[in-house]
């Protein structure tokens, strides 16, 4: 029965120089993230790469060169096939803050170029910081999705962040979403939203399909109406987003096909039209057998766009992508140490971690997601079968997934074993609450922020975890007592 693979599946060791996928490769018995040996963060190593120290477990690792990359691979596909293909649209890159809205993750897509996705009035509060920083410059657009209702806090701040930045496009969910930004007086460019998501083949799949997103086809042709009707609004961008973490290029060209028709079709009497936003869904990788051949996707994409337009006598457009988890997910990685390992009479040994997987990665409980699971050192050292389990007092708190086929080997020597998972940059955090207490209160993990300089030499800015008093403040206790000697140690890290 084919399984996601989450990491080794031998017992015998991993041979030296071995690349599990483009970031994580073995040099002496050693785990690296590209250049970074991530054991000496905890056990030093035979060279320090800048850290100047060790760090206690757990240890959330933020890895932001992953985040250009990744920008620049999917802009290099889209110049590439756009070349191949003579595709006369532009493509913009736009980052969809929902997967991630760490300070340090918007500043690195902003500064890579990437326009702002949003869906929420904080939202806009982090945009106006970002352009207080001199971030977020004024040929960035602001797509601003999400529930946009009149008298809503979203909508005012909506129309108070187009008084600071001109480049703000909100994409109306419903007629209702349009007074606020009429009765503003100001100029929008506005996008509308499709209603869309889900698997279909055709219009009339698409418009019948149960979705609280977007508009049926009727209510958008009267949206295009009453937005041209406004004088001080007009019609720039169409949003079809048709689902999440789709791993099918043919089905998502399939799902695509029908908004691109409408997207013509608009074009016809809407000449000011020009961006087709196909939203989310481009997937990341999360385990070590993800295929998907973006090059293909990009390829389908840009020939249907031209042979519909071409049909419809319509120039083809620029095409927005809102990539969220395609963006966020490699960069981030969560490290622990096992503490102990207990046989149980269990068909297989139960590793025993220093932290919480279904609080520091809640997909894996609530979806039954797999993640990449490697140690970090003795690699060299013959590998067995176990199962992982948190430490809360939770019967979820196992790794791989209850339902999930999925084997997972790790060493048999533990003697200061710590392992990693890999590929939770998106989502994770911000589901398990950032700085919120957690399940059996348990503190949130010493942040780690990797970046590079110029000329590649890494650069390290560390942020503390929780104290037992932070935890005990966020639950309401407000006199905070004396912490224990060695408890909070992670907390104090600098």
């Amino acid at each position: 029965m084919a399984h996601p693979v989450i990491g080794w599946e031998q017992e015998k060791p991993v041979p030296d120089h071995h690349i599990f996928n483009d970031y994580l490769n073995v040099r002496d018995g050693r785990l690296y993230f590209e250049d970074l040996d991530l054991a000496q963060l905890f056990v030093g190593g035979r060279q320090d790469q800048g850290l100047m120290k060790t760090l206690p477990s757990p240890l959330e690792i933020i890895y932001l060169p992953k985040i250009r990359q990744k920008i620049e691979r999917m802009r290099r596909i889209f110049a590439d096939v756009s070349a191949e293909i003579g595709y006369a649209g532009r493509f913009h890159y736009a980052y969809a803050s929902k997967a991630n809205a760490a300070e340090e993750v918007m500043r690195t897509t902003l500064g890579a170029g990437a326009h702002h996705e949003m869906s929420g009035t904080v939202d806009v509060e982090i945009a106006r910081l970002m352009i207080a920083a001199g971030r977020l410059t004024p040929e960035q657009m602001v797509i601003c999705n999400g529930f946009k209702a009149a008298g809503t806090d979203y909508a005012d701040n909506i129309v108070r962040l187009r008084r600071e930045h001109d480049n703000v496009i909100p994409v109306v969910e419903a007629l209702g979403e349009l007074p606020p930004l009429i009765d503003s007086g100001l100029r929008f460019e506005v996008g509308l939203r499709q209603k869309s998501y889900g698997p279909h083949r055709d219009l009339a799949e698409m418009d019948a399909y149960n979705c609280r997103f977007g508009m049926d086809v009727d209510t958008l042709w009267k949206a295009a109406e009453a937005v041209a009707a406004a004088p001080n609004l007009s019609l720039k961008l169409y949003h079809a987003m048709v689902g999440s973490q789709i791993v099918s290029e043919a089905d998502f060209l399939t799902w695509l096909t029908p908004p691109i028709e409408i997207y013509a079709q608009l074009r016809q009497q809407y000449p000011g039209l020009s961006i087709f936003d196909f939203g989310g869904g481009v997937p990341a990788p999360m385990t070590l057998d993800f295929t998907f051949d973006y090059h293909g996707f990009v390829r389908r994409l840009l020939t249907t766009l031209q042979a519909v337009c071409a049909r419809y006598d319509v120039p083809v457009p620029d095409v927005m992508g809102e990539f969220g988890r395609y963006t966020a997910t490699e960069h981030g990685a969560h490290l622990f140490k096992v503490v102990t390992v207990k046989e149980n009479r269990s068909k297989l040994p139960w590793y025993i971690i220093d932290g919480s997987i279904m609080t520091s990665f809640p997909d894996s409980w609530a979806l039954s997601e797999h993640f990449i699971v490697l140690p970090l050192n003795h690699l060299d050292k013959p590998f067995r079968r176990v199962q992982l389990g948190g430490m809360t007092c939770d019967s979820d708190d196992v790794y791989p997934p209850k339902p999930s086929h999925s084997p997972l080997y790790l060493p048999v020597e533990t003697d200061d074993l710590y392992i990693g998972f890999f590929g939770i940059g998106a989502y994770q955090e911000m589901l398990g609450g950032v700085r919120g207490s957690k399940h059996c209160a348990l503190p949130e993990a010493v942040e780690l922020i990797v970046d590079r300089d110029s000329d590649g030499r890494y650069q390290f800015e560390i942020l503390p975890g929780q104290s037992s008093n932070d935890v005990l403040r966020n639950l309401g206790y407000k006199k905070p007592l004396p912490e224990l000697t060695g408890v909070d140690d992670y907390a104090k890290a600098r």
